[in-house]
C-alpha cells in the first residue's frame, strides 16, 4: 500500500513544538478528501506535507492481495483501475443497501449486499464493507499525524456529517477501530467548523449558521458563541442542525454526466468510461467556479469526445440540488426558533461551497454575504483539533456543547413511536418514561429501539431490539416498565429498561443493525494482529511496484528525450537496471509473496541513484528549449 511522504522541513517544524506522549489528533473523515490535524500551542495545524498540510483524497485500490494504494495515486488513476478502485465510500456508511440503490451506477466497482444487508462493494470476487475502506484512510492519516509528530498515535477525534444517524457513528468507531485508533469523541462537522472560526474572533456573542456542503453530505447548524468573560470559557451551544447525508458535490458530478450521456447515450456504457466521465466532471465543475467556460477532449470506448459545460448549464443543474440544502436551512431555523435576520454570520464549510450558484443562493436565502475567509476544506480538520485538545486537556478556555440530530424512542402498542429525546436535544443526555404492559400475565417485554422523526416505528429506523424477561405475571397496565435513554457525548446510545416493582432489569448499548458488530471487530482485529508480519512484507513488496512502475515511467521518458546525448555505454547500464527493476515489478504482480521486498528495493535504489543523470540532462534541455 503506498503511504505518503512527509516533508521533513514541515516535520522538523511541527516537532519543534511540545507533542505529549500520547497525543490526541483530530480528523475530518470526508467523502472526497480526509486530513488528521494537531492542536499546538500556537494552534491548530493540518499535518503532512506543505504549508498547509497534506489532503488525502479518500479513495482506496484494491489488488488480488488487498489494499494497494491508498490516497492521491489512487484517486489520479482511479479511471485506468475503475473496477477495482473505490471512491466516496462514506456515502455508505451505516447504510442498507436497499437504501444505497440509486447510488450503485456512481460505483464502478459493484454495490453488493453485505453482512445483515448492509451496503458493500464487490472487488476480486471479496465483499469489502464502507467500515474497511475507512479504516485504510484513517490508517493513513494516522502514518501521516505520526510521520509529523513523531509519536505513536492511538487516539482521534473524529468528525461526522451532523446529520449522520447512531449506525452510521457506530460504523465511523469501527472504522476507527480497524485503524488502531479510538475515537475518543465524534464530532459533528459544522460544530468542529465553529470550534475553528471561533478561534481568535471578537470578543462578543455571535449567532451562526454553518453551511457545510461536501463531496457526499449536507449540514446545516445554528449555533451560538458566547464569550468566556459571560460564562467562563468560550461556550458554543448548538441550538439546531439539519440535513442530507446522500447530497453533495458528488451529486452535481453526477448530475453534469447525466447531461452529457442525455445527449449521447453511447458514452456512458462502460463502467470505466462512467469513471472517467465523473472524473472530468468534478476538473470540470472547478473550472466554472472561476470561468464561464470549459471543456476537455477525452477518448472513451466509444472515441474522442470533447466533454463542455458552461457556467448557465451548471447553474441548471446544481438548482434542484441547491434548493434541498435551502429547504433545510429554513428547518434549522425553525427548529432553532429563530428568524433569518438574527443570524450574525453564515460560514461557509466543504468543497462543494466554493461554487457560485450554492454561494449566491445561500447569500440571497439569508440576506447577507457568506463569510468565506476559512478554508472550506481544512476548517473542519481544524475544528476536531480544537476539540481534541479540550478532550486531553489542553484547552480549558472553551466549551462544545452539542446536540443529537434525530430524535431516539422505542415502539410501543400498536406499532407507533414513543419518542423519549426529541431531535436537536442537548448532548450529552438522559430521558426516561414509564411504561407497561398491554396483555394479563405478560411476563416479557419485547423493546425496540427507533430513531427518525415519524409517528409510526415501521417509517423509522430500527437500531437494535432487547427483551425485558422475567416480570411477575400481572394484569395489563399494572408493571410499571421504565425505559432510560443515555446519549453520551460521542451521540452513541445505550438503553436500559427495569420493571419497578419487581426490580428486573436489562439494558444494551445500542449496535445497528447496519453496523459491525463487536464479534466481527474483535476478529478482524485479531486477525490483523495474527498476520500483521506477513501484511507487513505484502504491503512493503506492493509499495515497492507501485513506486517502482513510477519511476520506471518516468525514467523511461526522459530516456526516451535526451538518449542521442547519453553514452551508449550509460544507456546500456541503465536499460539493464530498468530491466531488473521491471521483472520485479511483474513478479510482484502475479504473485506479491514470492517477491524479497529486500532485494527488491535494492534493485530499486540502485536504479534511482544510476537514473539522477539522465534526469540531470533531460532537465537541463528542457531549461534551453
Amino acid at each position: 500500500m503506498e503511504t505518503s511522504a512527509n516533508d521533513p522541513a514541515r516535520a522538523s517544524s511541527a516537532s519543534a513544538e511540545k507533542v505529549g506522549a500520547d497525543p490526541i489528533v483530530g480528523i475530518d473523515l470526508g467523502t472526497t478528501n480526509s486530513l488528521v490535524a494537531y492542536c499546538f500551542d500556537s494552534g491548530p495545524r493540518v499535518l503532512g506535507a506543505g504549508e498547509s498540510g497534506q489532503m488525502v483524497p479518500s479513495v482506496v485500490r484494491f489488488g488480488p492481495e488487498g489494499v494497494e494504494v491508498v490516497g492521491e495515486v489512487a484517486r489520479r488513476e482511479r479511471a485506468a483501475h475503475a473496477e477495482r478502485t473505490i471512491a466516496s465510500a462514506k456515502r455508505l456508511m451505516g447504510r442498507a443497501a436497499a437504501e444505497c440503490a440509486g447510488f450503485a451506477r456512481s460505483f464502478a466497482v459493484p454495490l453488493v449486499e453485505g453482512p445483515r444487508g448492509i451496503a458493500a462493494l464487490e472487488v476480486h470476487g471479496r465483499i469489502v464493507t464502507p467500515h474497511q475502506v475507512a479504516a485504510e484512510v484513517l490508517r493513513e492519516l494516522r502514518s501521516i499525524a505520526e510521520g509529523d509528530l513523531g509519536v505513536a498515535v492511538r487516539r482521534a477525534v473524529i468528525t461526522v456529517p451532523a446529520y449522520f444517524d447512531d449506525a452510521q457513528r457506530q460504523a465511523t468507531r469501527d472504522a476507527a477501530r480497524l485503524a488502531g485508533l479510538e475515537a475518543v469523541r465524534i464530532v459533528n462537522e459544522p460544530t468542529a467548523a465553529a470550534l475553528a472560526y471561533g478561534i481568535g474572533q471578537s470578543r462578543r456573542a455571535e449567532r451562526l449558521a454553518v453551511y457545510d456542503l461536501g463531496g457526499g453530505t449536507f449540514d446545516v447548524t445554528v449555533l451560538d458563541i458566547v464569550p468566556g468573560e459571560s460564562v467562563g470559557a468560550d461556550c458554543f451551544q448548538v441550538l439546531a442542525t439539519a440535513g442530507d447525508t446522500a447530497l453533495g458535490g458528488d451529486d452535481v458530478d453526477r448530475a453534469i454526466v447525466a447531461a452529457w450521456i442525455e445527449a449521447e447515450p453511447a458514452i456512458g456504457e462502460r463502467a470505466t468510461d462512467r469513471a472517467m466521465l465523473l472524473e472530468v466532471a468534478e476538473r470540470i465543475k472547478v473550472v466554472l467556479s472561476e470561468r464561464e467556460r470549459a471543456e476537455e477532449r477525452v477518448d472513451l470506448g466509444v472515441g474522442v469526445r470533447t466533454l463542455a459545460f458552461d457556467r448557465a448549464a451548471l447553474d441548471s443543474v446544481c438548482a434542484p440540488l441547491v434548493a434541498r440544502t435551502l429547504d433545510a436551512c429554513a428547518r434549522a431555523l425553525r427548529d432553532a426558533q429563530c428568524a433569518k435576520d438574527e443570524i450574525d454570520r453564515v460560514v461557509l464549510v466543504g468543497g462543494s461551497t466554493r461554487l457560485l450558484a450554492v454561494r449566491e443562493a445561500v447569500a440571497r436565502f439569508f440576506g447577507c454575504e457568506p463569510y468565506t475567509a476559512l478554508d472550506p476544506d481544512r476548517v473542519v480538520a481544524l475544528g476536531a483539533a480544537v476539540q481534541a485538545a479540550i478532550v486531553g486537556g489542553g484547552r480549558r478556555d472553551l466549551l462544545l456543547l452539542d446536540v443529537i440530530p434525530l430524535s431516539l424512542g422505542i415502539e410501543t402498542v400498536g406499532g407507533t413511536m414513543a419518542k423519549l429525546v426529541m431531535r436537536n436535544s442537548p448532548i450529552p443526555t438522559r430521558a426516561t418514561e414509564r411504561f407497561s404492559t398491554s396483555k394479563d400475565g405478560q411476563t416479557s417485554v419485547r423493546i425496540q429501539v427507533l430513531q427518525g422523526e415519524r409517528e409510526m416505528a415501521e417509517h423509522c429506523r430500527s437500531l437494535g431490539t432487547f427483551e425485558l424477561r422475567g416480570i411477575p405475571p400481572m394484569p395489563a397496565g399494572i408493571p410499571q416498565v421504565e425505559v432510560a435513554f443515555t446519549v453520551d457525548q460521542n451521540g452513541v446510545l445505550s438503553v436500559a429498561a427495569v420493571e419497578k416493582r419487581s426490580g428486573i432489569e436489562a439494558s444494551i448499548q445500542v449496535v445497528p443493525s447496519y453496523g459491525l458488530t463487536q464479534d466481527e471487530v474483535e476478529r478482524i482485529e485479531r486477525e490483523s494482529l495474527v498476520h500483521a508480519r506477513e501484511d507487513m512484507t505484502l504491503h512493503r513488496v506492493i509499495d515497492l511496484r507501485v513506486h517502482s512502475e513510477l519511476d520506471l515511467k518516468w525514467i523511461g521518458e526522459a530516456l526516451a528525450r535526451v538518449r542521442p546525448q547519453l553514452e551508449p555505454e550509460y544507456v546500456d547500464q541503465l536499460e539493464k537496471a530498468m530491466k531488473e527493476v521491471r521483472d520485479r515489478c511483474e513478479a510482484a504482480a502475479r504473485d506479491p509473496r514470492s517477491v524479497e521486498p529486500n532485494a527488491f528495493n535494492e534493485a530499486k535504489q540502485a536504479l534511482d541513484r544510476l537514473s539522477m543523470r539522465v534526469h540531470e540532462v533531460s532537465i537541463a534541455r528542457s531549461l534551453r528549449e
